[in-house]
């Protein structure tokens, strides 16, 4: 399902902002059009299926002059915060022959009953107000251009606004590009081009909230007279007397009554989101070092940081009557998200057992095994949560994670097809019940397939790591070859390069270490050239260190937990044949203190 936000211009002359979110407030699209033919042009892609579009601007007006019952009594509620709403009525030429908001609903094909539960609606909505009930605004933030408010008011209010959106929505790119325009803006005109845009954004925000909080949603008005939706203000920021449930809205009013703690922690994590933010991205590049430094295979490693909004549906969750998380900020661990996503169901395994060994795993759940203990086919992942190592806990680098913890998610490519598609499926997408079921067949029919094609690929690797075929003639075997690449991320050899081809020296390395793993393709060209660096630009000079007898059973004495790679195994022997030499060598000026602890465990008596 899409949520639409459209701050729609009273007349076609001036700018109408729109935006889009998904079923989890992620930003889809934000734009600027003029004409109602660009706005249908615009919003086709996201309305053709289930969608609630919010618009800031009137959709029913029947009253000849003055205001409308909607907004009368939204000012009731909230003219002291100067989130009053503006007269509408058919004296004003705008609205003489209908509005322009009925017309864009209607060619859209959208149902205007705020009460209806067809797939495709429209509700009227109001930005102030709604930050104000949002973020709890003392009064509404001054960014419209008026008279005696300059440009450092205006873009100081303006970016007040975008950083408490990005306390609710999950932004892009082109939102980032709208907060540097606030920032480098010079004229007021720039600054509008924006503001329609945060406008629309809040607009489609609005439209999410009331979707999935119904409960803190107080609709104003109604169907005949025109109606206002907009998040509740908590009870005791309404106006005295608050009287009955609804304060001064319509009888259909519902106002957010959410139990205090829940509400504190909500706000509280608002307040530490940023930091959280930086945090993830340093998780990020925890889990990415770990598997690099062993030379673990894997496509990819994602994060994300858990937005207001999910921590919030979260935070309210009941079972059985009973809070799901009693302690919000505490109880619910996943908000910070590691993602890995590898080639084959070995590679899950062997990530797994890393993260064991190098951090600290408070919580370990094979997601895959429980589905199939449970005698089906379906969601597969592996779940920990890790914190840091005593030793990380003390490094000043992982400083901002001390007493942090993270949901690291590994699974395969094919079981990373298969989750996303599901959740696209099932989470943003209106499943008519008739064809429930069937649904659920074909997805468990997938499933197994994919799964049967998890165990082909498993297969298909384990026979490519048997023992290959040295090059023809090791002697001669010198770097450049042909050049190309291993595959994503291998820098192309030229032939005229010193270094050992990555092709060839995978090749080697596949007969010299057939029981390790696959390595990522850029490590093989990595370690070529550190070989350069000692001065090895043949395969018979590899050759001759690798026999060296120190390097006999040296896996073993490392003791390794997690089945290092072909790349990590390469580098344990060179740094055991070359010591202090390959630890002060330039391509290893970021790592020498871990290569130093690895070589004091390989000198280690015993």
């Amino acid at each position: 399902m899409h949520f639409v936000g459209v701050d729609l211009a009273w007349g076609e002359k001036s700018p109408t902002g729109l935006a889009v979110l998904d079923a989890d407030a992620r930003l889809l699209h934000v734009s600027t059009v003029r004409t109602d033919d660009e706005v249908a042009e615009a919003l086709a892609p996201y309305v053709e299926g289930p969608c609630l579009v919010g618009i800031d601007a009137p959709i029913v007006v029947v009253n000849p002059t003055g205001s409308r019952p909607a907004e009368q009594a939204l000012g009731r509620d909230f003219r002291r915060f100067e989130a009053g709403a503006h007269p509408a009525n058919t004296g004003k030429p705008e609205f003489a022959d209908g509005t322009r908001a009925a017309r864009v609903s209607k060619r859209l094909g959208l149902d205007v009953n705020p009460r209806s539960r067809r797939a495709r609606r429209a509700i009227e909505v109001y930005p102030h107000a709604a930050s104000v009930a949002l973020f709890g605004l003392a009064k509404t933030l001054k960014y419209k251009a008026k008279p005696g408010r300059d440009l450092d008011l205006l873009r100081r209010e303006l970016l007040l606004l975008v950083g408490h959106v990005e306390t609710v929505v999950t932004v892009d790119e082109a939102w980032t590009t709208l907060r540097g325009q606030v920032e480098t803006a010079t004229r007021k005109s720039q600054l509008r081009v924006v503001e329609d845009q945060v406008d629309a954004v809040l607009c489609a925000y609005v439209a999410w909230f009331a979707e999935h909080h119904p409960t803190r949603t107080t609709t104003y008005g109604d169907l005949e007279t025109g109606t206002i939706v907009t998040p509740a203000l908590p009870p005791e920021r309404l106006p005295a007397p608050a009287g009955a449930p609804g304060g001064s809205g319509s009888p259909g009013g519902r106002t957010w009554r959410l139990e205090d703690p829940v509400r504190a922690a909500v706000q509280e994590y608002a307040q530490r989101r940023p930091a959280l933010v930086e945090a993830g991205q340093a998780f990020v590049e925890l889990v990415t070092s770990v598997l690099d430094e062993a030379g673990i295979n894997y496509l990819s490693v994602t994060g994300r940081t858990k937005s207001v909004a999910s921590f919030a549906e979260k935070a309210e969750r009941r079972v059985g009557g009973a809070a799901a998380y009693p302690e919000p900020l505490h109880d619910i661990t996943d908000q910070l998200g590691v993602r890995v996503v590898t080639y084959v169901r070995g590679d899950v395994a062997a990530v797994a057992d890393l993260l064991d060994d190098q951090v600290v795993v408070k919580d370990d759940r094979d997601m895959g095994l429980a589905t199939a203990r449970e005698g089906r086919f379906g969601y597969a992942s592996r779940h920990l949560l890790i914190g840091l190592d005593a030793a990380r806990e003390s490094h000043p680098q992982w400083a901002q994670l001390r007493g942090l913890v993270a949901q690291v998610q590994v699974r395969t490519v094919l079981q990373h097809a298969w989750a996303e598609f599901e959740h696209e499926a099932r989470y943003k997408g209106s499943v008519p019940a008739e064809h429930a079921s069937d649904l659920d067949r074909r997805f468990t029919l997938a499933a197994g397939l994919l799964e049967l094609a998890d165990q082909e690929f498993s297969t298909i690797r384990d026979r490519l790591r048997t023992p290959a075929p040295q090059p023809a003639d090791p002697a001669a075997g010198t770097a450049g070859g042909t050049g190309g690449t291993l595959g994503a991320g291998v820098v192309e050899v030229e032939p005229h390069d010193p270094r050992l081809d990555p092709r060839e020296l995978a090749a080697f390395l596949a007969g010299q270490y057939g029981d390790a793993g696959w390595s990522r393709t850029d490590h093989y060209a990595w370690i070529s050239g550190l070989l350069l660096e000692l001065g090895i630009t043949r395969f018979d000079e590899l050759a001759e260190v690798l026999r060296d007898g120190v390097l006999d059973d040296l896996n073993e004495r490392l003791g390794y937990r997690f089945p290092p790679g072909a790349v990590r195994r390469l580098d344990d022997a060179l740094l055991a044949a070359y010591r202090e030499r390959y630890v002060d060598l330039t391509g290893n000026a970021r790592r020498r203190d871990l290569l130093r602890q690895r070589l004091e465990r390989m000198t280690e008596p015993g």
